[in-house]
């Protein structure tokens, strides 16, 4: 079985989709409207979602389920 390559993150999740969605922002700025910029918006737009989720997961009001 191979070993299990582990690194440590320098940036936390919400800050690295943060990035990338921006960037792809920026590249589908530079696009003709089309389905090429669409798909790009709507990957920017998921990424930006999950950046809140991840926010609202790790809020200290998140009570567990009992």
């Amino acid at each position: 079985m191979q070993k299990r390559r582990r690194f440590k993150q320098e940036l936390s999740l919400q800050e690295r989709l943060n990035i990338w969605a921006k960037e792809v922002y920026d590249q589908a700025s530079k696009l003709p409207p089309g389905p090429e910029r669409d798909a790009l918006l709507t990957k920017a737009r998921q990424a930006d979602v999950a950046s809140h989720l991840d926010d609202w997961a790790q809020s200290p009001g998140l009570q567990p389920s009992t």
